[in-house]
């Protein structure tokens, strides 16, 4: 979110997503008391402390980098493969890039299915076109993952507005948006969490600090130059918001109770020394020259034999169930 954009408490909430702001975690207004930083700086600071890219785990897991999808009639090859190579795949756009499929298409009804009455409600128009783009987005990837219509995939809301497939129960979905960027990712290994951020937010460093730093994070904060700093905490910040988001915790888990090293590491106590967490994958990415995608994946040791056909995941009566009338049933090969 920009700053001074104002937020949309309902869409954050039923999207699963923080309201990206850091009111989030300390509950004051922000003052900017940093000078404005350039994208570019902030990714080169983020490539000299080596904190960009995927860390594995002892699993052998790891987040493979977002995928652009700017149409719906883009290429969704790579989505795939990094779903069956890797256990979990994301894609991106922004919403004006979808904009033109959710103006023109005939199809949007069936389409946004259950949130097409909220899409109806929703008066402003640049807030009602975003969550349209959004679930366009959560449908074409899970179609493309699931090897199904799109308008086949039914999104449904966990309590506290995370989205889910519906009678899918293997396959986990994050969303995250901020600005014009949207980002979904798709799992068939366990939870899933995204957040995005500008590169180039400003913020209160101080007040960041305070608020979501481990006493560890802090310290490595402090032996940084101080061109610095503010591009190592914005990478904590997006991942810590993608692993609370993967966790379904929300700011019920206080970012102050664990931590991540500044370069390349998984999961840290407060007091830096490495957590249980082996199954656990973390990866921060640049997107568009202007964003950070950092995504947080869980592996629950479920089937890892990469098969998310509709005929693996779902039954027959549950793809009949599925078909609207008068359509063939979705070949299953048993």
């Amino acid at each position: 979110m920009h700053p001074g954009e104002p937020a949309h408490p309902r869409d954050d909430h039923v999207s699963g997503d923080h309201v990206t702001d850091v009111t989030d975690v300390s509950g004051d207004d922000v003052t900017d008391d940093i000078d404005a930083r350039d994208s570019a700086g902030v990714l080169a600071a983020l490539h000299r402390l080596s904190a960009l890219g995927t860390v594995a785990t002892a699993r052998g897991s790891a987040v493979a980098p977002p995928v652009h999808i700017p149409r719906p009639d883009s290429s969704w090859l790579q989505v795939r493969e990094n779903l069956l190579d890797r256990g979990a795949t994301a894609a991106y756009a922004t919403w004006t890039e979808w904009l033109p499929a959710v103006l023109t298409t005939p199809r949007l009804r069936p389409l946004l299915g259950r949130d097409f009455s909220r899409y109806e409600r929703t008066t402003d128009p640049a807030v009602r076109c975003r969550f349209a783009a959004s679930r366009l987005l959560i449908k074409y990837t899970a179609a493309a993952a699931l090897g199904i219509e799109a308008e086949d995939i039914d999104i449904a809301y966990r309590l506290g507005g995370r989205p889910y497939l519906r009678g899918l129960d293997q396959v986990e979905v994050g969303l995250t948006h901020t600005g014009e960027l949207m980002a979904v990712g798709i799992s068939r290994m366990g939870r899933m969490g995204l957040d995005a951020e500008r590169a180039d937010r400003r913020f209160d460093m101080d007040l960041m600090r305070r608020a979501m730093c481990t006493p560890a994070e802090a310290a490595e904060l402090d032996a940084l130059p101080a061109h610095q700093r503010a591009a190592g905490l914005l990478r904590l910040w997006t991942l810590k918001e993608a692993y609370t988001k993967a966790l379904g915790q929300g700011m019920r888990l206080p970012f102050t109770e664990f931590g991540f090293g500044l370069a390349l590491g998984g999961l840290r106590t407060p007091d830096g020394t490495a957590a249980l967490g082996e199954e656990w994958a973390f990866a921060t990415y640049p997107v568009l020259g202007r964003y950070l995608i950092s995504a947080a994946c869980h592996d629950a040791g479920l089937d890892p034999a990469g098969d998310t056909s509709v005929g693996t995941m779902l039954d027959r009566r549950l793809l009949t169930a599925m078909t609207p009338p008068g359509q063939d049933t979705p070949t299953v090969d048993i």
